[in-house]
């Protein structure tokens, strides 16, 4: 089976550098044209599967993913691909970081921002009133195994999600402990590979790959989850 995994594209908020989280922000002009890139370099690649979150930038990057391809949407079974959302795959809630520059955060909230981008593990809050990466996981994991249990060998899946959403589900599948986190990035609208007989022998194939939408050694840094 594979798995196509990707992150949403640009938003002004990326831009800007603040926490976006559960905030509804759509994709910038920028974002839009990542997405259609994507879409246009997965376009002969044959689907089985599509969930988003419901989250309209998570949407509008799958929406253009499924809108790029030859032929119309339609399954790899030959049925209309039909775009499925659930939220399990919403971003990490920040809570009162929301709407925040990272630059603001940082001033304000030194201490509990220092934790979250150094060690944060399952039990560090991402912000006040915020959600945990434990608590990430626990709701978009079961997403992830759901679709794998619907996928044959020959299958591919497309989930299209966020920053923390794909990094933890990352760094389950690498074996990696939370607090490794930060050690790959999650570009706007950048596509991870997931390849294998089994949800238990997944292997990264590509990771962050934006060979798409941004030239090699440029990949967005960091500013906001």
């Amino acid at each position: 089976m594979n798995i196509l995994l990707v992150r949403h594209g640009e938003t002004t908020w990326n831009r800007e550098g603040r926490y976006q989280g559960r905030t509804d922000i759509p994709l910038s002009e920028t974002g839009h044209t990542q997405v259609r890139a994507l879409g246009d370099r997965l376009q002969s690649i044959p689907l089985v599967l599509a969930v988003s979150s419901p989250l309209s930038r998570a949407r509008a990057t799958a929406a253009a993913i499924l809108a790029g391809r030859r032929g119309g949407a339609h399954s790899a079974r030959g049925s209309s691909l039909e775009l499925e959302l659930d939220a399990g795959l919403l971003e990490i809630s920040h809570g009162g970081w929301e709407g925040q520059l990272a630059s603001e955060v940082a001033r304000d909230h030194a201490e509990m921002f220092g934790v979250w981008r150094t060690a944060p593990g399952r039990d560090a809050l991402a912000g006040p009133g915020a959600e945990t990466l434990g608590d990430v996981e626990a709701r978009a994991w079961p997403v992830f195994e759901r679709l794998a249990a619907r996928l044959g060998p020959d299958d591919t899946g497309l989930i299209a999600a966020h920053d923390a959403v794909n990094r933890v589900l990352l760094c389950r599948i690498l074996g990696l402990p939370l607090d490794q986190v930060w050690k790959f990035r999650q570009a706007p609208a950048t596509l991870n590979v997931l390849s294998g007989p089994s949800l238990s022998e997944l292997q990264v194939v590509r990771l962050n790959d934006c060979e798409h939408s941004e030239p090699l050694l440029h990949a967005s840094q960091h500013r906001a989850l």
